[in-house]
């Protein structure tokens, strides 16, 4: 009992153990079983109550949906196009819980998460590319976490953009705080965040009081009009669909000691999917709440030239200022609130895909505290410069930037992913349903043939 317990305490919350595991790829054997970390049990008996026991990684994983990258393609895409590109919100959403149930279920089925399998597939080169790739993708999703809680802070307490950016460091120490206190622990206070965000939207729709009409057209007739249309569906698809998220969901999963039976197995896939798509239809409203809220405000005909022109170019740090003006302090506040909540939670999950993406590609482990401050900082140093440089409108532009690359590296994880959810030999009865399969490789063509053709 000592002997384990320490190895539990020497080991980072999540991260999992794999020297006692088997080498096979199939589903026959109990891989998740030999994981040496604290899991939540389920019982045994099928029930709806289990339900609960599986409430969380969704939330955790819809944070990606709802970091400052989104809040500012939103913005903008309010701000120039009103609600013609909901829809770009709507088909991203959907995807995205297709692709997100198949991460959770490669996880549950074979007691190994998404870099794993990669590491076992493939040769070192190809295996070493893919893990750039996702290394790539981590910093590039913690460049608009960095900046946007440096603009939230601005926004509350008037502190330069660049200190900002300086002060986003501390949040390992928030991080660590957080990971003494449990898996359980951390998935209430990142679902207390994604509710605080809906919140905070919600009621800056009653404030904005868009056209609900014209938001249920953007929503379903699908229209690209307009120079840079394009570019900004990219954006929007990339700040949705993120590359890390497959890597960090395929891993979550495994913090629940899974009955290893049929029905338990199919009861853990049926539950992942239904809290996922509860997680995912909030992050999706938020969504669509900002950019509602973003096209009525700068569509409105009380509009100064001043908020005008900060609709013409706006970014997360104008959008403060731009609220305050058109609907009022109490909604600017709000505005930087969620802004904040989004930024310090998506900086806890980033931090995790990390770790995964590390261990699972590699076989290396880092302590939390320095697996964090590597990637902080390697995200820090390009917004720093920027944002000293450039002022908070390079900043912002660097934020679309991060996004389209997040886009264009989707399909290196994504392929994986289908790969081996389709396969019998790793999912053995689990595997994709032929209509799964062709709906996901079609999801995946869509993906490279729009950044093949926006190249």
């Amino acid at each position: 009992m000592n002997s384990s317990g320490e190895a539990r305490d020497a080991q980072p919350q999540f991260i999992t153990s794999h020297t006692n595991r088997s080498n096979s790829n199939g589903p026959s054997e109990p891989l998740i079983d030999s994981i040496d970390v604290d899991q939540i049990v389920i019982s045994e008996k099928s029930s709806w109550k289990n339900l609960f026991a599986y409430m969380g990684p969704g939330f955790l994983v819809s944070i990606a949906y709802i970091d400052p990258g989104n809040f500012e393609t939103d913005l903008q895409s309010g701000a120039q196009y009103k609600y013609e590109l909901l829809w770009i919100i709507l088909i991203a959403s959907c995807a995205a819980l297709v692709i997100q149930s198949l991460a959770a279920k490669l996880g549950v089925v074979t007691g190994k998460h998404l870099a794993e399998h990669c590491r076992a597939e493939y040769e070192k080169v190809p295996n070493f590319i893919l893990w750039m790739l996702a290394e790539l993708a981590v910093i590039a999703c913690d460049i608009p976490e960095v900046i946007g809680t440096a603009f939230a802070l601005n926004m509350l307490f008037k502190i330069p953009v660049w200190i900002g950016v300086l002060i986003t460091g501390l949040s390992t120490l928030m991080l660590l705080l957080l990971q003494q206190y449990g898996v359980r622990k951390l998935e209430l206070f990142i679902s207390g965040l994604v509710f605080l965000m809906a919140a905070c939207f919600f009621v800056e729709l009653g404030y904005a009081k868009p056209n609900s009409s014209e938001v249920l057209r953007g929503l379903f007739v699908p229209s690209l009009k307009g120079n840079g249309a394009t570019a900004l569906a990219i954006s929007l698809l990339g700040a949705m669909v993120m590359p890390h998220n497959l890597f960090l969901h395929s891993a979550l999963v495994l913090s629940r000691k899974v009955p290893r039976s049929v029905r338990g197995i199919k009861e853990a896939i049926t539950f992942y999917t239904l809290e996922s798509a509860f997680a995912l239809t909030i992050a999706f409203l938020i969504n669509v709440s900002i950019i509602s809220v973003s096209g009525a405000v700068c569509s409105s005909d009380t509009l100064d030239p001043q908020d005008q022109a900060n609709c013409d170019d706006l970014d997360l740090n104008k959008a403060s200022f731009l609220l305050k003006n058109v609907l009022g302090t109490w909604s600017s506040k709000l505005f930087a609130v969620a802004l904040l909540a989004s930024g310090q939670s998506s900086t806890i999950t980033g931090t995790y895909a990390g770790q995964y993406v590390m261990q699972g590609f590699l076989d290396l482990r880092m302590k939390p505290w320095l697996r964090n401050l590597f990637t902080r900082t390697l995200a820090i140093l390009p917004s720093l410069i920027v944002s000293v440089i450039g002022g908070s409108a390079a900043a912002g532009k660097l934020i679309i930037i991060a996004s389209m690359i997040l886009s264009f590296e989707l399909p290196f994880a994504l392929v994986p992913l289908l790969k081996f959810t389709s396969s019998n030999t790793k999912m053995g009865q689990y595997t994709n349903s032929v209509i799964i399969t062709a709906l996901t490789w079609i999801i995946g063509s869509f993906i490279m043939i729009i950044n093949t053709y926006f190249l």
